[in-house]
């Protein structure tokens, strides 16, 4: 972290301001709305104990839908240019390593005081919006209330539920009406699911290498799979992040979006596709590449995750822009199919969700002025996205340096992979299991994205994170 730049411990002036706070942001009696009394639940991994968000359904008429998204109200107590917002602002997120978390924010705060945690009371920012029967969504609001968790649920046993495959789990019957909620958010998010995708909202399906361990020893790196749960909280962060960006220019305000540009190397989308006999425009097309993704995916099922990741690297990453009230419309997120899109639903581990958090008030609360110029945003559109990127190459080093451990006794071996990168710089493949990713050091000559190619493993380095493989 240190050679990227990044800051692996708080400051003593940052410790000193956390040792100052002891109790959870309190909202002044009748000054915001008290919503405790809804069904509300968090959805993360079984792990998960910083809880950004909570969801709430409530059926309508003519078959539309209200969605509630809580979302913990992190400024509330870490105030704009403190010793914290200071560290959060200079890594601008969480980074997530095998081992160990070095969080945004000191974990007193992040999973306990700004967490949406199980039977607590909570200051939360709310974003209500009405989804219609055919999946689509308008008529946002966005206001600050006091919200309690009332379950939290894990997306494993959650998805086995919706799928027919295990039965209620017991936080969810435990709580008077929150089953048939979540059966209306369940129905309401394939909606918007179904929606995104007719506009070309692309379905990626990717393996993550999660890290297994057994006390404090590395055993494994198992394939992490997405579920309906899953998707469940996805539709709604997406629906949520565009209704945080249309409310803020409907309120003359600059924001901070998030883009995934045209992608550069559409040719060679074209390519992998017409690999599998299919036809792609020749400029870049959302829909159509949409409509080949789904295709390949009932054809080969087994396959589809690497073909994605090939798709994934060519479209190119996100990127942080400021947005101005008036101005150009900002390119829009390519893969999402949506135009604007702020993040917003992530303040304890990501930086740019504490900045809109910010304009957001400033919305709601009519206070003058911001507390962000628009010149002031551009600089931190830039700045949160280099250290993303940094603390992505932290995260990816220190997974091979994982991936390095386990691999030390397996010189030789042969196994089966995809290329995923090929330039100036090297090639790299990843292994179809484990989901390893290693530098190919020679006989990638001619491989290029999304070429299916064995090797064979031929060094590997813990403290590098280094993996080597020769092309057989």
């Amino acid at each position: 972290m240190l050679e990227r730049g990044l800051l692996p411990d708080f400051s003593q002036e940052a410790i000193a301001e956390l040792n100052t706070i002891d109790f959870p942001a309190k909202a002044p009696e009748g000054e915001v709305r008290d919503l405790r009394g809804l069904p509300w639940a968090s959805i993360d991994n079984d792990d998960s104990r910083d809880l950004d968000q909570l969801t709430s359904a409530e059926m309508l008429d003519r078959g539309d839908v209200k969605i509630l998204v809580a979302i913990s109200d992190v400024d509330a107590l870490v105030k704009r240019e403190s010793p914290l917002d200071e560290h959060a602002r200079h890594n601008t997120t969480s980074v997530y390593t095998p081992a160990i978390i070095f969080p945004m924010l000191p974990e007193k705060l992040s999973t306990g005081l700004t967490s949406l945690n199980l039977n607590e009371d909570r200051l939360a920012i709310v974003i209500e919006m009405t989804v219609g029967a055919d999946g689509s969504v308008r008529d946002p609001d966005i206001y600050e209330a006091v919200v309690h968790n009332h379950a939290k649920l894990a997306y494993n046993s959650l998805a086995a539920w919706f799928e027919g495959k295990g039965p209620v789990p017991a936080p969810v019957a435990a709580v008077s009406g929150l089953e048939e909620n979540l059966r209306l958010q369940d129905e309401t998010a394939q909606k918007l699911k179904r929606l995104r995708h007719k506009h070309g909202a692309l379905s990626l399906q990717t393996v993550e290498a999660s890290p297994r361990f057994e006390e404090d020893v590395l055993i494994d790196l198992e394939a992490k799979e997405i579920n309906r749960a899953n998707d469940l909280i996805e539709d709604f962060m997406i629906a949520a992040n565009s209704m945080t960006s249309q409310y803020l220019a409907s309120k003359g305000l600059p924001s901070l979006r998030r883009v995934v540009r045209t992608p550069l190397r559409w040719d060679r989308i074209v390519e992998l596709a017409m690999e599998s006999g299919y036809s792609l425009p020749r400029s870049p097309d959302a829909v159509s590449l949409e409509h080949f993704l789904k295709e390949a995916q009932s054809k080969d099922p087994s396959r589809f995750p690497d073909l994605c990741l090939s798709v994934i690297k060519l479209l190119g990453p996100g990127e942080y822009v400021a947005d101005a009230p008036g101005g150009k419309p900002s390119d829009g997120h390519f893969s999402l199919a949506v135009r604007g899109y702020s993040h917003s639903t992530a303040p304890n581990r990501r930086f740019p969700d504490l900045i809109t958090q910010r304009l957001l008030k400033t919305a709601f609360l009519k206070t003058p002025g911001g507390p962000y110029s628009i010149s002031d945003l551009e600089d931190l559109a830039r700045h949160c996205t280099e250290e993303e990127n940094a603390a992505k190459k932290v995260e990816r080093q220190v997974g091979k340096s994982a991936a390095a451990l386990l691999f030390e006794s397996r010189i030789g071996q042969r196994f089966d992979s995809i290329v995923t990168g090929a330039g100036p710089k090297g090639t790299w493949v990843r292994l179809l299991h484990p989901p390893v990713e290693g530098k190919v050091v020679a006989g990638y000559q001619g491989l290029d994205v999304g070429h299916r190619v064995q090797v064979r493993l031929v060094h590997v380095d813990v403290e590098a994170g280094f993996i080597d493989f020769e092309r057989i």
